[in-house]
């Protein structure tokens, strides 16, 4: 997830963002920080030792799961996978429709559903113009699945993005760092597709 251009991997990430909808704010990241606290507790995996494996501040990890930090896109994505799970078993259930940012995306988690091989995620995505965002890589095998409507999209492997228009559709294993761009001036408006393989 990065910049309006080419995403490169020594580039820096851009400036993490906020969960989205203020209203909701407070009770949505204690939700999520419950759901944090609890699936490291049942793993038996220590504060510090998440924070390590997720590459993230034991300070930023601990005021995620005390709900005093709005936790961002970025940093659930790194999270989840290490703990083992889709980002949905953090965020709120789907009739609420909760909504996570990150530097340039806002997803908002629409459906969850599982078939015998696999669970998936359907997010509606918004990817701003300007600096892109780079997100963690997944668990092996997981793969993500991009509509556009609206705008040009660059995203995909950081060393081999892809770019679709309004109409176009993009897949790639998303097991290493990859990216999200606009292309222009123009907001991007898609469906997201996350295939998380059981197993």
């Amino acid at each position: 997830m990065h910049d309006s251009g080419m995403p490169t991997a020594d580039r820096p990430p851009a400036p993490q963002g906020e969960v989205a909808d203020s209203a909701s704010l407070e009770e949505g990241a204690a939700a999520i920080g419950r759901r944090v606290r609890l699936l490291r507790e049942e793993r038996g995996v220590s504060l510090s030792a998440l924070a390590r494996s997720a590459r993230v501040g034991k300070a930023t990890l601990s005021g995620l799961e005390n709900g005093t930090r709005n936790p961002t896109l970025e940093t659930l994505y790194a999270v989840t996978a290490q703990l083992g799970v889709p980002l949905g078993a953090v965020l709120a259930g789907p009739a609420s429709a909760p909504s996570v940012r990150g530097a340039a995306v806002r997803a908002t988690l629409l459906e969850v559903f599982t078939e015998a091989g696999a669970t998936y995620e359907l997010y509606r995505m918004r990817v701003a113009p300007g600096p892109g965002q780079m997100s963690p890589p997944h668990r092996p095998g997981v793969t993500e699945h991009v509509t556009v409507f609206a705008g040009v999209l660059r995203a995909g492997p950081v060393d081999a993005p892809l770019t679709a228009a309004a109409g176009g559709h993009l897949r790639w294993t998303s097991d290493v760092p990859h990216c999200y761009a606009a292309v222009g001036d123009e907001e991007v408006a898609a469906s997201l597709l996350l295939r998380y393989p059981h197993g």
